[in-house]
């Protein structure tokens, strides 16, 4: 049940960082029907919440590389319901001053969460692992920074080809 649970939390929280990121888009265009709002929200969480499954693999990965020597027999740091539970608070749309610094906090907590266990299991030091976590989550947050800015420059350019 462990594994389903995390599931069900990931895609919490990828709703939760979708609609942060959405929903203000939504509400300054007048056009946009909820169909498509609605698709885009889902869209947002899905690839949210992938992205949060794989932040303590990239970060397994980068500690794999800073080791001298592979660590073999030992399992990949994997989300828990304890972990996974403050990312389905990740984003605050009701304070829009006070939302990016909470979802800041919120996203240290969760990572410090995930540098303790990275260390004990791979025998890094904890500000190695913290190191391996926040470069791991800060790349994979660039990436999809880029895929998003790719989809609205083409999603624009192929509304101005219609309306011409």
């Amino acid at each position: 049940m462990s594994p389903l649970v995390v599931v069900v939390l990931l895609l919490i929280a990828g709703l939760s960082e979708s609609a942060g990121r959405i929903l203000p888009l939504v509400a300054r265009r007048s056009g946009v029907s909820r169909s498509h709002a609605i698709r885009l929200l889902l869209t947002g969480a899905v690839v949210e919440g992938a992205v949060f499954a794989l932040w303590p693999l990239t970060a397994w990965t980068l500690a794999e590389l800073t080791l001298s020597a592979p660590v073999s027999g030992v399992a990949v740091p994997a989300w828990t319901p304890g972990l996974a539970t403050p990312l389905a608070l990740a984003a605050v749309i009701a304070f829009p001053l006070l939302g990016p610094l909470l979802h800041l906090l919120l996203l240290v907590g969760v990572g410090t969460g995930l540098a303790t266990s990275l260390a004990a299991t791979t025998g890094l030091g904890w500000w190695a692992a913290a190191g391996c976590v926040a470069v791991a989550g800060a790349g994979l947050a660039a990436a999809v920074d880029v895929v998003r800015r790719l989809v609205v420059r083409i999603s624009v350019a192929e509304r101005q080809e219609l309306l011409t």
